[in-house]
């Protein structure tokens, strides 16, 4: 197979990211006009990742195309992997930065969890996938935007990205419900006597409004503790931190009150969306 141009490669995942993670695509906008396609790049492979799940129809499935991603970053895969856009711009891109690859292994390792319906066992775990997933985009981002440099933000890129993730698995609610996928931590719902059957039947009830508040209030902490770190993020890696601009809107529209988490669609006119992020996270 012939290998990918590298200008239709960035293209191609500029094009991905504005369909498919509008949010990152306009805060990417607040990136410096060169980095851009690299973060394009990033965010692509985060997409083409996050969505095996729904592609796929057996588990098996998935964990063979996540395993075609290992491979491909680890350089094990059979084939030309640069015929595939997204790989070729993401192997330009980690060697151009001198990005990690470990780090983009472990945020594959973390998304084996989506192929199953297994619950999330505990707020512990659900903080650690978020910081294997989101945390450690803003992270690779910020290393992109400080010219392959250690950016030195990681306690920020750790929280920001945990509230991030939360705000946006809040937002999925209802979809994953009807998928069978159940996020909030099991801790969480057994304090509020909910099981998973109130969740992936779709009968709710008070117990789970008070799970999923206590869900959003996680997410504001973490938002606050990253507000608070905002001193140790160099100004050359902001713009990473730019989607965290949107947790707050979107955690606001949960807590109205005519609220239904299996019917009540979480999203923000176009407008709102760019008026958030130019007002900023922080």
């Amino acid at each position: 197979m012939a290998e990918t141009d590298p200008n239709f490669a960035f293209a191609h995942c500029e094009s991905l990211v504005r369909e498919g993670d509008p949010d990152r695509y306009w805060a990417s906008l607040y990136a410096p006009v060169d980095r851009r396609p690299h973060l394009y790049a990033l965010y692509a492979f985060n997409f083409e990742v996050a969505r095996i799940r729904e592609a796929v129809r057996e588990a098996l499935v998935g964990e063979i195309r996540l395993q075609w991603w290992r491979d491909a970053l680890q350089g094990e895969a059979r084939g030309d992997v640069r015929a595939n856009p997204v790989a070729a711009a993401l192997d330009d891109t980690i060697v151009k930065f001198r990005l990690p690859r470990q780090a983009l292994v472990d945020l594959i390792d973390a998304r084996v969890f989506d192929l199953y319906d297994d619950p999330m066992p505990s707020l512990n775990d659900l903080e650690g996938y978020c910081g294997e997933t989101s945390s450690s985009l803003i992270r690779l981002s910020s290393m992109v935007l400080a010219q392959g440099r250690d950016p030195g933000s990681a306690d920020a890129a750790g929280h920001g990205g945990v509230a991030y993730a939360i705000t946006g698995l809040l937002r999925a609610f209802p979809w994953h419900a009807r998928q069978g996928q159940v996020y909030v931590p099991a801790d969480i719902l057994e304090k509020h006597g909910v099981v998973r059957d109130d969740i992936v039947t779709g009968r709710g009830g008070p117990g789970l409004e008070a799970a999923l508040a206590d869900l959003r209030a996680i997410a504001r902490r973490h938002l606050d503790q990253a507000r608070t770190l905002r001193p140790t993020i160099p100004t050359e890696a902001a713009p990473a931190y730019q989607p965290l601009a949107l947790v707050e809107p979107y955690l606001n529209q949960m807590e109205r009150k005519d609220y239904d988490p299996f019917r009540t669609a979480i999203d923000l006119p176009q407008w709102r969306r760019i008026w958030a992020l130019w007002r900023g996270p922080f």
